[in-house]
């Protein structure tokens, strides 16, 4: 049994965190600097952005991981530390002055970067804040943490649940930030999981890639992939159970524990899409395999105009089948059934690839409530996956019009 708890990446055995200001961002208001600590050297694995374009901090991170330990997460928000010729330098500059403080060496040192691409980074300010974020790690500290990777996020994203193995009660938390330039593989977000669980760095990095698919690579806000996305997990083994170190039931507890943390906060990152009014979610039903059920769910969820319908709640189902035929899956357009669904009730309006009458008025309030799911059933098979958006707003237009200044 699984049980959410609360406490987020602060919930494992182990796990200390913090969250100040140090003057990145200008406002005195907004945490800007935030730091993970396990004294306990834990596993560590981290999935990364597809973008070529790529921050620096993901470059000294995935350096300094190699031999899959790490103790500390440090990220900034405010700079993105890309595209500026003294980025490495700064990133491992971080990495360095950080592990001074903790005492611990400077490659065990996950660094991470999120807020405007091609500014200089101000790696002083940083450094002068160090200290006070050494000084509030505590064992209550997750949410400081949450607050300050923050950008345009309305909401502070953070989750933790409890569950046993080998009788031993283990935990996993997470923390995330996402809210535009949200597009797989991965998304502008960050994510740092934590958890008390002892499992090999090889397999903690399998369990990682195997479940970003169904998950963060799931989320669509607006069809930008960022440069600076990361999804980081350390286990410190603080638990206490027998390390997992082959693909057997406790590797599918910790991996069952690792997926609900992920479809968590990927559900809240797509909420929270910027300008977003709704959240979207696609459903697809009856594939002929898992790689055309992602393939059809996210090529729906993606769609500007899927959205832009989602926020006028206007039940123009046939764009939905206009971006599955689009998506490159191979499906029988004959066999295509679409329904939309939310806490308002069911509105089925398309039918073996053909419309169907429906009530404009109930599929107009089905459609505007703030939770909607677009259900495909392709009736070729067993298999099914979901993806995650939200609609396309005004105020999107608005909040990325004037972004930078």
């Amino acid at each position: 049994m699984i049980e959410e708890i609360t406490g987020g990446v602060c919930a494992p055995k182990g796990f200390v965190a913090s969250g100040v200001h140090c003057g990145i961002r200008k406002s005195r208001q907004k945490r800007d600097l935030s730091l993970i600590y396990t004294q306990t050297k834990a596993a560590c694995a981290a999935v990364y952005t597809k973008n070529l374009v790529k921050g620096a901090p993901l470059i000294v991170t995935k350096n300094n991981i190699k031999d899959g330990y790490a103790n500390a997460v440090i990220c900034n928000s405010g700079n993105a530390n890309t595209c500026d010729k003294d980025g490495v330098e700064n990133a491992e500059k971080t990495c360095r002055e950080i592990a001074k403080r903790l005492k611990i060496d400077k490659s065990d040192v996950v660094v991470a970067s999120t807020g405007v691409i091609g500014e200089r980074l101000n790696v002083d300010a940083i450094i002068g804040g160090m200290d006070d974020l050494v000084f509030s790690l505590s064992p209550s500290g997750s949410n400081l943490a949450a607050e300050g990777i923050m950008t345009t996020d309305t909401i502070k994203k953070e989750v933790a649940y409890k569950f046993q193995i080998d009788k031993r009660e283990c935990r996993i938390a997470g923390i995330a930030k996402g809210s535009g330039m949200i597009n797989p593989n991965m998304a502008t977000m960050l994510c740092f999981i934590t958890s008390d669980v002892s499992i090999t760095p090889k397999l903690l990095k399998t369990a990682l890639k195997e479940d970003v698919k169904d998950t963060f690579n799931m989320i669509s806000i607006d069809g930008d992939t960022s440069t600076n996305d990361m999804v980081v997990v350390l286990s410190n083994g603080e638990a206490g159970n027998k390390i997992i170190e082959a693909k057997d039931e406790n590797y599918q507890i910790f991996l069952n524990a690792l997926h609900l943390v992920n479809e968590k906060l990927s559900r809240l990152i797509a909420k929270d899409g910027e300008g977003a009014t709704k959240f979207i979610e696609c459903s697809v039903l009856g594939a002929d395999s898992k790689k055309t059920a992602r393939i059809v769910a996210h090529s729906v969820v993606s769609s500007s105009l899927v959205k832009a319908a989602a926020f006028g709640s206007d039940a123009n189902w046939g764009r939905v089948l206009c971006a599955i035929g689009y998506s490159g899956a191979k499906v029988d357009v004959e066999k295509i059934d679409v329904a939309f669904k939310s806490k308002a009730g069911v509105v089925s309006v398309c039918k073996a690839g053909f419309g169907l009458p429906f009530s404009e008025s109930m599929a107009k309030s089905v459609l505007s409530e703030d939770e909607i799911v677009i259900e495909i059933n392709l009736n070729s098979g067993s298999f099914s996956s979901s993806a995650y958006g939200c609609d396309l707003s005004y105020e999107y237009v608005k909040i990325n019009g004037d972004y930078r200044t």
